[in-house]
């Protein structure tokens, strides 16, 4: 099994965490893991992407062209990455900013409405925690218990208990079919 996801956004989205999250939470599992970050040349604003490839095999490159999923935060990036990812693969999107779908009938396609959600959950910078909780509900990629306790014990406090909550309700989101 190997799993090659692209996250995308503008800069300051938190892609660059999430994708990290994941990696780190995927290895703590034991897998094999790839993260690899880029960026536009404005950082905050720019385009920011980063790969993650999750495998319970070696990894041959870290360099992906058409990954199976993509996460994607802006319609920019849903517009440049959507049509690369793999038929049959997955691709969520925040339909809180993007109005339209990538209108492929051969993937599946989620839907979350990630900053209102985000806000309901007591901050409107967790949406990117709603993105991968969805993601890891929609794939079954990493435990979300692992991916829970990663994530509280990387922040604390109200942030934890905030961002904690923003990804369980992404996460509910991306069980349901």
């Amino acid at each position: 099994m190997q799993l090659e996801t692209f996250f995308a956004g503008f800069g300051g989205q938190g892609i660059m965490s999430i994708g990290q999250f994941l990696a780190k939470t995927a290895m703590q599992e034991g897998q094999q893991v790839v993260w690899l970050p880029s960026y536009g040349p404005e950082m905050r604003g720019g385009t920011a992407y980063c790969t993650v490839v999750v495998s319970d095999e070696p990894i041959g490159s870290p360099i992906i062209s058409s990954p199976k999923a993509l996460v994607v935060l802006n319609r920019p990036s849903m517009d440049k990455f959507a049509p690369r990812v793999k038929s049959g693969g997955t691709i969520i999107v925040n339909s809180s900013l993007i109005e339209v779908t990538s209108e492929r009938g051969d993937v599946d396609e989620l839907l979350v409405p990630a900053n209102d959600i985000a806000i309901e959950c007591g901050s409107p910078r967790s949406t990117n925690m709603v993105m991968l909780g969805a993601f890891v509900g929609r794939t079954g990629i990493v435990q979300i218990k692992n991916l829970k306790s990663f994530v509280q014990k990387k922040f604390s406090g109200t942030v934890a208990e905030v961002n904690v909550n923003a990804m369980m309700a992404g996460h509910r989101l991306g069980c349901k079919r």
